[in-house]
């Protein structure tokens, strides 16, 4: 299985210990069936849309698909806070600031004072 996917086998392993996983066992060596094949996919999946985790788990055991639903659309609130924060970062790198040295830069100079006044 983890050759299949490209993972090293202990994140499957931690995967199992986690709660994500429940392959059989046939003595000291887990069978893995067509059903954790789809679950390890749907795990990648969800990590790719930057889900933890934690609510893998919960998604992965959620009775309804409002439940998943409202997972998914609290997720990509997330991810849209994140891509802004991102966003912002960039425009401060990227800005028209003719400063070679972005300490001397009066737009960051401006963004530092207003963090200290937070601080």
């Amino acid at each position: 299985m983890a050759a299949r996917f490209g993972l090293p086998a202990h994140v499957l392993r931690y995967w199992e210990a986690e709660g994500l996983l429940s392959p059989a066992r046939v003595g000291p060596r887990r069978r893995y069936t067509d059903a954790d094949v789809h679950r390890v996919a749907a795990i990648l999946v969800a990590k790719e849309a930057g889900f933890e985790l934690a609510d893998i788990r919960t998604m992965l055991t959620a009775r309804s698909a409002a439940d998943r639903a409202a997972m998914a659309a609290r997720q990509r609130e997330r991810l849209r806070a994140r891509i802004a924060r991102a966003q912002a970062a960039l425009e401060l790198l990227e800005g028209d600031c003719r400063h070679d040295d972005l300490m001397a830069c009066p737009h960051f100079q401006d963004l530092l004072g207003r963090q200290l006044e937070r601080s």
